[in-house]
């Protein structure tokens, strides 16, 4: 299967596609957050839209493989981001379901978009090329942000969670140590799946 479907996401074709696709939902999440960025403190308004800024870094990414380069920080930070937050995102959504009972279809749509940023952070990690200190500043970024959203209590707002914020801070703290994890395991092990995206120069 990997025969397959790594010269897929490969090819420039298929990049391009993804870039536009990554846009249109890190604008469409900007728009999103639109209520909660107008009652927030202008301090704290790069550290709340967290989905769409992972998107973003992952734009970037894209748009340096259309270029024939590597851009290993946006890729750490990518990777980290998009797992964290398509993750947390999907858990988010499923909680008000089992809360509620009901849950609007945007949240079923907001389930398959956060799950599919996840899978593509991931899918496109043998492409990577980020050392430790890329990951350590998207560590970094990750916990930061912990302390943004449930310390100065910044954090997308879910009604039917508010009684849960405990609980939901305790779970995106592991949250944010296994998506380091999984940036590291992916990318920085020993005997990773590597592939070559970026052609290099011809002598």
């Amino acid at each position: 299967m990997k025969a397959q479907l790594y010269p897929l996401l490969a090819s420039k074709p298929f990049l391009w596609m993804l870039l536009v696709i990554n846009i249109f939902g890190t604008l469409y999440g900007y728009l999103w957050y639109g209520s909660q960025l107008a009652d927030t403190p202008a301090v704290f308004l790069p550290f709340v839209p967290d989905s769409p800024t992972a998107s973003l870094f992952f734009v970037f990414v894209l748009a340096a493989f259309i270029a024939g380069k590597n851009w290993p920080l946006m890729e750490a930070l990518a990777v980290v981001t998009l797992f964290k937050y398509g993750i947390w995102a999907v858990v988010m959504n499923m909680l008000v379901l089992i809360t509620s009972g009901y849950l609007h279809w945007t949240g079923y749509m907001l389930m398959a978009s956060h799950l599919a940023m996840a899978v593509q952070g991931i899918l496109y990690a043998p492409f990577y090329r980020y050392k430790l200190w890329h990951l350590a500043v998207a560590g970094i970024v990750a916990l930061h942000n912990e302390i943004i959203d449930y310390v100065f209590m910044m954090m997308p707002r879910y009604q039917q969670l508010s009684l849960y914020m405990k609980e939901i801070a305790y779970f995106t703290f592991w949250l944010s140590i296994l998506s380091i994890g999984v940036g590291y395991y992916l990318v920085l092990r020993k005997n990773r799946f590597s592939l070559e995206l970026v052609s290099k120069p011809q002598k």
